[in-house]
């Protein structure tokens, strides 16, 4: 049996906000069981907290954002997939601010953060949603699906009219030690013309070559250049997992997304949702629950063919 996990103890890291540029400083500690990711903030005095869920999605661009309670957070989506990368369900999050801190623009400082703080299991299973049946959207060019598997997986195409990125496709199989290697590092991207009219929204005050992986025309902006060949693929993996732990529950499926971006990942989330008689709520013992008429290849799924448009960068 697989047991729900906390951490041991508080840790705070301290940053800016991506979009705000504000200064943030974020603070995990214990949950108890069941109580899932909560974000918490103190209001004019006042202690309000919002649970990560779809249902508390607030709009915005670029990013993922969550309010309720008079409790506001925006760009989740990072700390969120480390926390989920790390199978860490029980969590108060607490920011002092309406942005959760960029920090190097990925994950990696989550992971390290949670890693200090050190998870711990609990005396609660662990709930898993498995997926029964494959559920589909699209809006244009952009597109997401999940089909039955027997463990939990994405695969992710992006496609960049860029020479140092065009095409790129990345298979993740859940995996911690893989998480914390070769997904977490992964950093947020931007395009050096975009940058400006970024600006002009209101959005990207606190982006630097620090935190944002910044393309030029030819090249790459950053001193160091890239972490991996495929980073900007990896980052798009990251923003995935993010999002869908929003679900409430870790999903066991196949989830394969084509130019998607944080709002078609949150609409997917709904449709999820939406589709009780697609899916069902099993524990790790019970991973085997897919019947075999149910059980569907890649190919058996029309999808909408894939084309070069623009995807939305985050």
């Amino acid at each position: 049996m697989r047991y729900q996990h906390t951490i041991k103890s508080a840790m705070s890291t301290t940053g800016v906000g991506l979009h705000s540029g504000q200064p943030s400083t974020l603070t995990l500690s214990p949950a108890p069981p069941d109580k899932g990711v909560v974000f918490r903030q103190t209001v004019e005095g006042v202690f309000h907290s919002c649970p990560a869920s779809i249902h508390h999605v607030i709009p915005t661009e670029l990013c993922t954002a969550v309010g309720a309670n008079g409790v506001q957070v925006h760009t989740v989506e990072h700390i969120l997939a480390a926390l989920s990368g790390l199978e860490v369900d029980n969590v108060y999050v607490d920011v002092d601010a309406q942005e959760v801190p960029v920090l190097d623009g990925s994950a990696a400082p989550f992971v390290e953060l949670i890693q200090g703080a050190e998870s711990t299991p609990q005396d609660k299973p662990r709930e898993f949603l498995k997926v029964l049946q494959p559920i589909h959207i699209a809006n244009g060019s952009s597109q997401m699906t999940v089909l039955p598997s027997e463990a939990p997986c994405i695969s992710c195409t992006i496609q960049f009219d860029h020479s140092l990125i065009q095409t790129q496709k990345y298979e993740y199989i859940w995996d911690v030690s893989d998480f914390q290697q070769e997904i977490a590092p992964a950093r947020t991207f931007a395009f050096n013309d975009e940058i400006e009219a970024i600006w002009k929204k209101g959005l990207g005050q606190g982006g630097s070559l620090m935190n944002t992986l910044v393309f030029s025309d030819t090249a790459v902006l950053n001193e160091q250049g890239l972490r991996f060949a495929d980073e900007c693929v990896r980052h798009k993996v990251l923003d995935i997992i993010g999002d869908l732990t929003l679900l409430g529950r870790p999903m066991i499926g196949h989830v394969m997304a084509h130019c998607s971006g944080h709002a078609l990942h949150n609409q997917f989330v709904k449709e999820i949702l939406a589709c009780p008689e697609s899916w069902r709520i099993v524990y790790q013992d019970e991973m085997n629950l897919i019947e075999p008429s149910h059980v569907l290849t890649t190919h058996s799924i029309h999808t909408a063919p894939f084309s070069s448009a623009i995807a939305p960068s985050s």
